[in-house]
């Protein structure tokens, strides 16, 4: 039997219109150790809604910050490894509601871990530079608020998880898309390190940030779509008018890189060695932004693209166009029929996956990383952005698009393999853990073969990057100095 339990993270809960984007000052709360019954989710955060991200279909609202526990019952005195999932969405979106992040089925597959779901603010109300306004110097936090929610969960995790069988020595903090991009943030938080033995990051990277510059434009834009001045005019306006207008910043919403909370060039701090303390699990799709246009439509898609394609284009050297141009003329002559985005899945995902694990590794840390390619029978999803969460939380009922359910012993053996890292730092698989009875070796990112575990649906098994091309190391790894916008 699986125990779930819901418990508010002590954080400023900001009811009071007045209060929005408020920082990190703790609230008073009294200590009770009393048994409750946990028959509903804690409210998503405040976002737009819509049909396809479901956790908006529930309760939302600024003071959102809960987390979820899963254990399985049984007493034992040997501490658990602690699993801590931080749900994606863009930075704008998302909650740990969202029925595929239910963990009762993973846990009763996987008995001997504790999982924990985390909930953070996200769009302008965890993500929006404010201290260059006149009255803005009260929140010197406003951009990087919902990082600093992942944070204050963890910190709660280590003071109390032991109290659920867990061991706050052995935390394991994974997620996807935004998340997957958070669980690399948050190592480079200094005093982070006390909260996290090791990560998991699924379509994610550092990729996923922006400058002050980048930030303050979007503060500006929306500014000026609410008609307000001021940190006092915003917090006038409705909630729901301020999630409405947020619509023009659209997928701009990141973390930032302000140099004081996290530091202006993510990729060096990892290649400075500021988590090689931790152990790295990363990797990606093949098709990532097969997702993308399979959500917004081809024409929209389309519109999309276009815009990112000419702001990139903007920030580069002449040489530098050229040789992306040259990129895309090749990818299209090579895949006519390719209705997805080489380019973007190069500049989004591919390239910032491989410079994270060069870079850690050139700081002395240990990484494994892995390629996901399993394909969805619906037109054009392919192996399309977050395709893998079925099989990560045991939901086989969830086909988030792929109009198919992926193969059980496969699915079975990308568990094993996270909890196994998470237990050990390790993710092999010997015959007797092996869901087919055959083992599995993973061997760690290093700079000379560069090794990824290729997860084929029916032939999980390591590649060099060389045999396997992934990257155009000559025409795409540069673009990752200029991030994600």
């Amino acid at each position: 039997m699986v125990t779930w339990l819901r418990r508010s993270i002590p954080r400023v809960h900001t009811l009071d219109q007045k209060k929005l984007f408020a920082g990190m000052a703790l609230f008073q709360y009294t200590a009770d150790d009393g048994v409750y019954e946990a028959y509903y989710n804690g409210k998503s955060p405040t976002q737009a809604k819509a049909p396809s991200e479901r956790a908006s279909l529930y309760p939302m609202g600024e003071d959102c910050l809960y987390l979820n526990i899963w254990k399985a019952d049984g007493a034992s005195d040997e501490k658990k490894p602690v699993m801590v999932w931080i749900h994606g969405g863009a930075f704008e979106m998302g909650g740990t509601v969202n029925p595929m992040y239910d963990g009762e089925a993973f846990v009763r597959e996987n008995p001997y871990v504790i999982l924990v779901s985390i909930e953070y603010r996200v769009g302008a109300f965890g993500f929006l530079h404010l201290s260059h306004l006149p009255d803005g110097k009260d929140y010197p936090d406003a951009q990087n608020l919902g990082i600093m929610d992942q944070e204050m969960a963890l910190k709660w995790i280590n003071e109390n998880v032991a109290g659920f069988g867990g061991d706050p020595q052995n935390v394991t903090i994974f997620g996807e898309s935004a998340g997957g991009g958070s669980v690399t943030l948050l190592p480079l938080v200094e005093g982070s390190h006390k909260y996290i033995k090791r990560v998991i990051a699924e379509n994610g990277a550092p990729v996923f940030t922006r400058s002050p510059e980048e930030a303050i434009t979007c503060t500006n834009e929306l500014m000026e779509e609410l008609g307000c001045k001021t940190v006092a005019d915003l917090q006038k306006v409705d909630v729901d008018r301020i999630v409405e207008a947020s619509a023009i910043l659209g997928l701009r919403v990141w973390a930032e890189r302000d140099g004081n909370y996290l530091p202006t060039d993510l990729y060096k701090a990892y290649s400075d060695g500021a988590a090689k303390d931790i152990d790295i699990l990363q990797g990606c799709n093949k098709d990532e932004m097969c997702y993308f246009v399979f959500c917004f439509g081809q024409d929209n898609y389309e519109l999309f693209r276009a815009d990112r394609y000419e702001k990139k284009l903007a920030q580069m050297t002449d040489d530098e166009k050229a040789l992306m141009e040259s990129y895309e003329k090749e990818s299209r002559e090579k895949d006519p029929q390719y209705t997805g985005d080489h380019l973007f899945d190069q500049i989004m995902f591919i390239a910032p996956l491989i410079r994270m694990l060069e870079n850690q590794t050139m700081g002395g840390g240990k990484s494994y990383t892995y390629y996901f390619t399993p394909e969805s029978t619906v037109p054009l999803m392919k192996c399309g952005h977050a395709m893998e969460l079925p099989s990560v939380f045991n939901h086989p009922e969830e086909k988030l698009g792929t109009g198919r359910t992926f193969d059980e012993t496969f699915s079975k053996t990308l568990r094993k393999m996270w909890v196994q890292f998470a237990k050990t730092g390790n993710p092999l698989l010997t015959a007797e853990l092996s869901p087919d009875g055959k083992a599995k070796e993973w061997p760690a990112y290093d700079l000379e073969n560069k090794w990824i575990m290729v997860f084929d649906e029916f032939n999980i098994h390591p590649e060099k990057e060389a045999d396997m091309k992934i990257l155009d190391w000559d025409k795409t790894y540069f673009l990752t100095k200029y991030y994600c916008i």
